[in-house]
């Protein structure tokens, strides 16, 4: 998935399951019948290997057995942080960075579940750039989507290798995709290596991938993660303890059984490329747990030391209460 993903593409709004096809309707009846409770959750992005884990446990039937009728939708022009924070939709998708502006600003978003537990994101460029450190930023153009916090971690790594942020010349990609820019218009670009690296590999384009982990603790963040909101965990707990229960169900099998899960993701979105998907699914699933005691647990201090890193950077107004930025209540002990 292309890290340049905000603001730079509109997405229809998909709502899955609904429509007027008699049967559908007839299937959430008979839903409605059984009592389970219908619920949505909103992706950050079009869906990926990092979703696998959601569309794993509404095929497996592990909503259902907790009593939910769970719809995947599509962000929108709104955003998932948006749907989510108006309770439009009860769940969605998003990432450390966007939760910590948002708590700032007093948006009452939560995140209930770390769905990669190390930040697998990093600068990518071709092989032939020779771009292998921070220090060879320098004299290059880096394509991004025109956020300050580009420019901040350009800069957090290139102050490691002593290098100067003012030498990188930063233009916005629009809606260029990596392969597309870095072959026309930019020398690298930031990228999540479970979907583009791994596609990079596919096309057989040799690159040189810069992890932002390889050059500061403070960048180890979450990313992404599942949300709600403060009023859901209020007043409905229950329902979010059932749609965790499930949801780390799908992501427990993703991790355990991969094959399987790339094909429950292909067969849920037939337009991706099957070949991608497996292969990613194949890097990613080792990485969704990691060296967690169980999937999607979080730790304040990277919560906080994700949002020390931001004020010193000057993209936070003040600080945020760890605490109410994140939970751990609802994943199954």
């Amino acid at each position: 998935m292309n890290k340049w993903w905000a603001g730079c593409i509109t997405l229809l709004l998909f709502l899955a399951g609904c429509g007027n096809n008699a049967a559908d309707k007839n299937e959430n009846e008979k839903k409605e019948e059984k009592g389970h409770q219908k619920v949505s959750v909103v992706l950050d992005w079009s869906p990926n290997t990092n979703h696998t884990g959601l569309y794993v446990a509404k095929e497996k039937g592990f909503f259902e057995e907790e009593g939910l009728d769970v719809d995947i939708i599509m962000p929108g022009e709104a955003g998932s942080d948006q749907l989510v924070a108006s309770g439009k939709s009860e769940f969605g998708v998003s990432y450390q960075e966007s939760v910590t502006e948002a708590r700032v600003q007093d948006v009452p978003i939560v995140s209930l579940a770390a769905v990669i537990q190390h930040n697998t994101s990093g600068f990518a460029s071709l092989k032939e750039k020779n771009i292998t450190s921070p220090k060879d930023f320098e004299g290059k153009t880096y394509g991004g989507w025109g956020a300050p916090l580009e420019k901040a971690v350009l800069a957090s790594l290139m102050e490691v290798s002593g290098a100067d942020i003012e030498k990188v010349d930063i233009v916005n990609m629009g809606e260029a995709d990596f392969f597309t820019a870095v072959q026309r218009d930019v020398d690298f670009a930031w990228i999540y290596y479970a979907w583009t690296g791994v596609e990079a590999e596919l096309r057989g384009e040799k690159m040189n991938m810069i992890y932002l982990t390889d050059y500061s603790d403070q960048l180890d963040y979450y990313t992404p993660v599942i949300t709600t909101n403060e009023e859901m965990i209020k007043s409905d707990p229950d329902t979010v303890k059932a749609f965790m229960a499930a949801v780390s169900k799908g992501y427990e099998f993703a991790i355990s059984q991969p094959e399987e899960a790339a094909e429950i993701l292909i067969k849920a979105v037939p337009d991706l490329d099957p070949e991608l998907v497996k292969k990613s699914q194949e890097w990613l699933s080792p990485r969704y747990q990691d060296d967690a005691a169980r999937w999607g647990e979080q730790k304040a201090e990277v919560w906080k030391n994700y949002m020390d890193w931001m004020l010193e950077k000057d993209l936070l107004e003040k600080e945020m209460d760890v605490e109410k930025a994140f939970t751990n209540e609802f994943l199954p002990k």
